[in-house]
């Protein structure tokens, strides 16, 4: 049995739906703003972000008498689209909700939100009140794993299905920005006042994004995978306990990640590395090594931060589906920001748009804490 994308969905400050991303991506165009005197924070950022009551104007289309946070209306609208692009009874107790987020409503923290209670900013209650939206009754798992939570959760869609215990898996990776989070990596030294350049020699550090992704999965037998299925085909989880926030230098987690995934495949079948790519110093090399140590040398790299930003919980989700549109599109999207190699790997870093017939690719994602994760996707054709 094999796990495959039923349905997907992106809502980003680029566009409501995983076209409306693509073909903006397309162009080579960013989401991503300078901003002064922006959530409380003192010192000036860039980020992508939604306008202000964006969301509130996109949630009024739907019915509902109870209040939900920013970050849970946009799990919400994002769960909502794309499960209506499926005959799927999301109310089922065959459908799980799995939700991927970092920081969820830390804001709430903040005495000046009163309007909700304050167990609101625990993730398991906000993701129950996301489900309970639906009438799903199954308690929503959480994945909170740092950088790598958007992958660590379609993993985990992938055991509970072929646990054979759900006949659906959502995953919804979300993240939206705040004082908290945008002064936390201000303080690390983390932010890159300029847009980011992902593994440029003049790379200053990565921006911050906001965004929520859906994907649907489900299990078919492998003669029933058409051509366009989307299969997530293996996927590993590896900490090397390095650093608290600083990457091994030797790129030993995310090397054992693709080595377990890698492992009787064919290097020369992968279209890209889809990688982290955050632009700051030491995850860039560092991804630079483990993809050399693994003999991806002449593989292409790129990565989707210069167009969205790091959209924390929602990149694993988000950047995934872009990667599929690309391959549909017989297209490997350009590293935007990327000019000239700044990392010590050998490995090959598109800064152009790139046509491929291949139809696999890899994403990457790593963490603080030494956590790292990495996911192999096949298109069914390509079995």
């Amino acid at each position: 049995m094999l796990v495959v994308k039923v349905a997907d969905n992106i809502i980003s400050p680029i566009g409501y739906d995983s076209q409306s991303n693509f073909n903006t991506l397309l162009k080579g165009q960013s989401s991503l703003k300078y901003y002064e005197n922006e959530l409380g924070v003192v010192e000036p950022f860039t980020a992508s972000m939604f306008e202000k009551n964006e969301i509130n104007d996109l949630f009024s289309s739907l019915t509902s008498k109870e209040k939900y946070t920013e970050f849970e209306k946009i799990a919400i609208l994002s769960i909502n689209k794309a499960i209506q692009k499926t005959d799927i009874d999301i109310s089922s107790n065959k459908v799980l909700i799995i939700v991927s987020s970092t920081k969820g409503n830390v804001e709430l923290l903040d005495d000046n939100h009163s309007i909700f209670n304050k167990d609101r900013v625990l993730l398991g209650v906000s993701s129950k009140k996301i489900a309970e939206y639906f009438h799903n009754n199954n308690t929503p798992i959480v994945v909170s794993n740092a950088c790598i939570s958007g992958v660590n959760a379609q993993i985990e869609a992938m055991r509970y299905l072929k646990s054979n215990k759900y006949e659906y898996v959502v995953v919804v990776g979300v993240d939206v920005l705040s004082k908290f989070i945008v002064s936390g990596f201000q303080s690390l030294k983390a932010l890159s006042i300029e847009e980011c350049k992902p593994f440029d020699k003049n790379r200053k550090g990565l921006n911050l994004g906001e965004a929520g992704a859906t994907i649907i999965y489900t299990l078919k037998q492998e003669e029933e995978i058409k051509q366009n299925d989307w299969v997530a085909y293996k996927g590993a989880i590896r900490n090397d306990a390095n650093h608290i926030s600083g990457p091994s230098r030797t790129g030993e987690g995310s090397y054992r990640c693709l080595r377990y995934i890698l492992d009787n495949e064919k290097i020369e079948d992968i279209a890209f590395v889809n990688a982290h790519g955050t632009s700051t110093l030491y995850n860039d090399e560092m991804e630079s090594i483990a993809i050399e140590r693994m003999g991806l040398n002449n593989v292409v790299v790129n990565s989707m931060k210069g167009y969205y930003g790091h959209t924390l919980g929602a990149a694993g989700v988000l950047e995934s589906i872009i990667s599929m549109q690309a391959i549909d599109d017989n297209i490997i999207l350009s590293t935007r920001g990327y000019k000239e190699k700044g990392v010590s790997g050998n490995i090959l870093i598109s800064n152009n748009n790139i046509t491929t017939n291949k139809k696999h690719f890899i994403k990457m994602l790593s963490g603080f804490g030494g956590c790292n994760a990495a996911l192999l996707f096949k298109r069914g054709c390509a079995l």
